[in-house]
C-alpha cells in the first residue's frame, strides 16, 4: 500500500538530530511506497517558557538541507490542510464533545492546587502519580450544570476501570497495557485547545496517516489513543516504535555527548547525504554490512523490517569518518563552494571574492579535502594557503633548517626555483626537486626543508601540488623568508 506519513514537530526547540532520523524514516517509506510524507506543525503548547516561533525557521531549513522536503506541509499547502494545529480547533473541540457524548470523556473541574495537593500526596504515599477520577463520579447533568455556571474545565479520557488496551507494532509486535495503569489523560485544555494526545490522534485520521513512525518512548501513550480511535471508531494507523538514540555511555542523547541540535551539524559543515546516510543507519540495516550508501540504494533496501529493537548509539566519530569519506567523494567545486563561508568566517577571504580568488579556493580546496571530517575545518587545514606562517614547527626547523647545511640547502633550493617557469606546475615543481640533489645525495631533505619553508608545517598535501597552487611568486617570497629560520634554528 501507499504509505501516507507524518512529521509532526514543535516549535518547542529546534529540532534534535533523533526527530530528524524520524523524518528520515517518514520520507523513506512514503517514497519506497510511492505515498507521501507529510510534515504538521503542532502548535497548541502555547506556553512561553516553550513555545518559540522562531524555531520554525530551524524545522523547515532542517528539512530541505536534509533533502526531505515534505510533499504536503504549512510552507506549500496541500489536500489535506491547514497543517497547523492552532488553525484546525474546531476539529479537536468536536471530537472531544464526541467522546463525552460517548461516555469515553468528561468534564474536569480540578483546580491546579488541588492537583498539585493529590500529587504530593501521592509521592508521600509511595503511590504512582495520576489524577484520580475525582471527577470523573460527577453525573453528567451535574458537570453540564457547572459548566453552565463557568466553572473552569478540561476534557479528560475515560480509560475504561478494567481490562487492557493491546496494538500491534510494526517493531516491538503485540503491546498490551492494563487500563488501571493508564491516566485518564486531559484532551482539551481549560482554554478549549487540544493537548497531544486528543490533536495528534485527530490530525492524524483526517490527513489520512497510514504510519504512525515515532521514538519508542512514546509507546506508554499509544493505548490511550488506541482507545481514542477506537472510541471514535476510526481505523488505527500502523504503528511504528523506533529504538532511542543513546550517547556512548548508553544514556539517551543529550547535550553532555556534544551537539544535538540539528542545525549546530549544519553550522559545523557536515554534508546532507552523509547525515542522511548516518541517520537512517541509527537503528536500521539494510541486512548486510553496508556503511556507505547512496540514497537511492537506501530506498532501494529499506523496509520497516530492517528496524532494529535495539537502541542505537550516536558515534560522533563515526559521523566525523562517514562525513570525510563524503567530503572525498563530492564534486570538488561543490565542496569549494560550501567552503567558502568558513574561509571568510576566519577572515581568509574578502566578503565579496574575486574571481581570481575563486579561482584559487578552487584549486586549494581538493589539495586538504582529504584531511577534512568536517567543512568547518578548511581553515585551520588551508591556512598556509592564504596567510604566511607566522612561525615553523621546532621540530622540522631543527631538522631541516639549521646551521650550515641547512642554510646552503636552502639557497640552492631558492635559486633553482627563481629559474622555474611562471606560472608553476606541478610536474616543473618536481623536476626541479629532482635536479637538486648532487650524485648520492636523497631528495628527501629537499623535499622536506622546501616543505616547512614554504608552508611552516611538516606534513600536507603533495609537496608538488602544493607549490603549484601557491604560485611562483608566493613560494619565492616565503623561500627568502625562510632565511630568518634559519638564522634563529
Amino acid at each position: 500500500m501507499s504509505a501516507r506519513v507524518r512529521y509532526a514537530p514543535s516549535p518547542t526547540g529546534s529540532p534534535h538530530v533523533g526527530n530528524l532520523r524520524t523524518a528520515v524514516y517518514d520520507w523513506l517509506l512514503a517514497r519506497k511506497t510511492g505515498g507521501a510524507f507529510v510534515a504538521r506543525l503542532e502548535d497548541t503548547d502555547r506556553d512561553p517558557t516553550r513555545y518559540k516561533p522562531e524555531f520554525i525557521g530551524d524545522i523547515e531549513q532542517s528539512l530541505d538541507w536534509l533533502g526531505v522536503t515534505p510533499d504536503e506541509w504549512w510552507v506549500t499547502g496541500g489536500d489535506y490542510g491547514p497543517y497547523v494545529q492552532s488553525e484546525r480547533l474546531p476539529l479537536y473541540q468536536e471530537a472531544g464533545k464526541r467522546l463525552m457524548d460517548m461516555g469515553m470523556a468528561y468534564r474536569c473541574f480540578c483546580t491546579e492546587e488541588r492537583l498539585a495537593a493529590m500529587r504530593e500526596a501521592q509521592q508521600a504515599a509511595g503511590s504512582p502519580t495520576g489524577y484520580d477520577r475525582h471527577c470523573r463520579q460527577l453525573s453528567r447533568e451535574e458537570a453540564d450544570e457547572k459548566a453552565a455556571r463557568g466553572a473552569p474545565f478540561t476534557v479528560r479520557l475515560a480509560v475504561p476501570r478494567e481490562g487492557a488496551t493491546t496494538y500491534s507494532d510494526a517493531v516491538y509486535g503485540d503491546i498490551t497495557f492494563g487500563n488501571r495503569n493508564v491516566d485518564d489523560q486531559v484532551l482539551l485544555k481549560s482554554n478549549g485547545w487540544p493537548t497531544y494526545h486528543l490533536g495528534v490522534v485527530v490530525d492524524d485520521h483526517h490527513m489520512g496517516i497510514t504510519h504512525v513512525i515515532r521514538g519508542e518512548d512514546w509507546m506508554p501513550s499509544t493505548p490511550k489513543q488506541v482507545l481514542i480511535y477506537d472510541a471514535l471508531q476510526w481505523p488505527q494507523p500502523a504503528w511504528v516504535h523506533i529504538p532511542l538514540t543513546l550517547g556512548k555511555d548508553r544514556k539517551k542523547l543529550g547535550k553532555r555527548h556534544g551537539s544535538t541540535q540539528f542545525v549546530d551539524f549544519i553550522r559545523q559543515g557536515y554534508l546532507p547525504d552523509a547525515m542522511f546516510n548516518f541517520l537512517v543507519l541509527l537503528g536500521w540495516s539494510p541486512g548486510d554490512d553496508r556503511q556507505i550508501m547512496s540514497r537511492d540504494e537506501i530506498v532501494e533496501a529499506f523496509s520497516l523490517a530492517g528496524i532494529s529493537r535495539n537502541p542505537a548509539v550516536f558515534d560522533y566519530d563515526k559521523l566525523r569518518w562517514m562525513n570525510g569519506e563524503y567530503i572525498r567523494a563530492a564534486d570538488p567545486e561543490r565542496i569549494a563552494a560550501l567552503c567558502l563561508p568558513y574561509l571568510r568566517e576566519a577572515g581568509l577571504m574578502s566578503g565579496s571574492p574575486t574571481d581570481e580568488e575563486t579561482a584559487y579556493v578552487a584549486a586549494v580546496i581538493p589539495l586538504v579535502a582529504d584531511r577534512l571530517k568536517v567543512l568547518s575545518e578548511v581553515a585551520d587545514a588551508s591556512r598556509y594557503f592564504f596567510e604566511d606562517p607566522a612561525e615553523a614547527d621546532p621540530k622540522g626547523r631543527r631538522k631541516w633548517l639549521s646551521g650550515s647545511d641547512g642554510a646552503a640547502r636552502l639557497e640552492r633550493i631558492i635559486d633553482a626555483f627563481a629559474a622555474a617557469p611562471d606560472p608553476l606546475t606541478p610536474e616543473a615543481a618536481e623536476q626541479i626537486i629532482d635536479a637538486l640533489p648532487a650524485e648520492g645525495e636523497s631528495r628527501a631533505p629537499f623535499i622536506h626543508t622546501t616543505r616547512i619553508a614554504a608552508t611552516g608545517a611538516t606534513a600536507g598535501p603533495g609537496l608538488f601540488e602544493l607549490l603549484s597552487a601557491l604560485g611562483k611568486a608566493r613560494v619565492m617570497s616565503r623561500l627568502r623568508r625562510a632565511r630568518e629560520w634559519v638564522a634563529e634554528a
